[in-house]
């Protein structure tokens, strides 16, 4: 305790009320004035404020999301890659394929299930759509997504379309957390393909999302901001497409980091997803997903 504030001050005090006030104000604000400066006092990172789902509270006072598996003080990632160029349909997984939070990735797939229900309507997304749309894929814009999320239906409206794209592991985010929803990276690549590839799937047979429909995502996902065309592209030798995902949990406040695209490297076309959740700082997460793109890529380079 401060000896300008201690109880023989207080004591004194009775007598001299004001000047009492004033030591004690002086105290507070040489105390306020230290913690800043050792940084105890700091502004969550620019990129925490950007994409968590703040808007939705995808994580207030809410216990990890079933499937989580308690932290054991070390990061995880796993990775999945696609040849497009291939012979192998089937991707390579780099890591145990199990479900991560997706945080912003999964604004890919509000988009897709976004479209597909503007197809079976029979028309093109309003002018007002595509107005969130774009933000939301290029700037991982959480506003729109929250107004998106709710177009389509929430969790079920996502899980509907997903059926139709292919997906068998991706379970839609609680009420307005669209950032919690839970995701594999082979999922990833499935949504991916329906994306990039001929869009057929193994269930159908058939596309379910058009050429123009596809088109347009691709378009958003070539044209990220500059500040959010890390992840994937790690991995390219030329351009690519891609969505970022990274959200700190308030559980634990550790950080899921999250990268998946289409990149391009020695003359190959490749899909990539890389999912990690455990990483101290948002940093950190994305050089572990930077450097685990390129070893999963170099690795299914070298079986073509």
């Amino acid at each position: 305790m401060s000896p300008s504030c201690s109880p023989a001050t207080a004591r004194s005090a009775t007598r001299r009320p004001a000047r009492r006030a004033v030591a004690c104000a002086g105290v507070l604000l040489a105390s306020v004035t230290t913690l800043v400066s050792l940084g105890a006092l700091h502004a969550p990172p620019a990129a925490a404020a950007t994409d968590t789902p703040a808007a939705a509270a995808p994580e207030a006072a809410a216990p990890a999301a079933p499937g989580t598996r308690p932290h054991s003080g070390a990061a995880r990632v796993t990775a999945a890659v696609l040849d497009l160029d291939g012979t192998d349909p089937e991707p390579v997984v780099r890591g145990d394929d199990t479900p991560y939070d997706t945080a912003s990735i999964v604004k890919l797939d509000i988009l897709a299930a976004l479209l597909l229900q503007a197809q079976d309507a029979g028309r093109h997304l309003t002018a007002q759509e595509r107005a969130l749309a774009a933000p939301m894929i290029q700037h991982s814009d959480n506003a729109a997504a929250n107004i998106l999320w709710r177009e389509i239906g929430l969790a079920p409206g996502l899980e509907a379309a997903n059926k139709r794209l292919g997906l068998t592991a991706t379970q839609g985010g609680p009420g307005g957390k669209w950032g919690l929803t839970r995701t594999t990276a082979s999922d990833q690549i499935r949504l991916l393909r329906a994306v990039f590839d001929d869009g057929r799937t193994p269930q159908s047979g058939t596309a379910a999302l058009t050429d123009a429909s596809r088109g347009y995502i691709r378009t958003l996902m070539s044209r990220v901001a500059a500040d959010q065309s890390w992840g994937v592209s790690a991995a390219s030798g030329s351009g690519a497409a891609l969505k970022n995902g990274w959200l700190q949990r308030n559980t634990t406040d550790l950080w899921d980091v999250n990268s998946v695209g289409r990149i391009t490297a020695g003359g190959h076309r490749y899909l990539v997803a890389v999912l990690s959740d455990g990483s101290a700082t948002m940093g950190q997460g994305v050089s572990l997903v930077e450097k685990t793109a390129k070893a999963a890529v170099a690795a299914a380079a070298s079986r073509a």
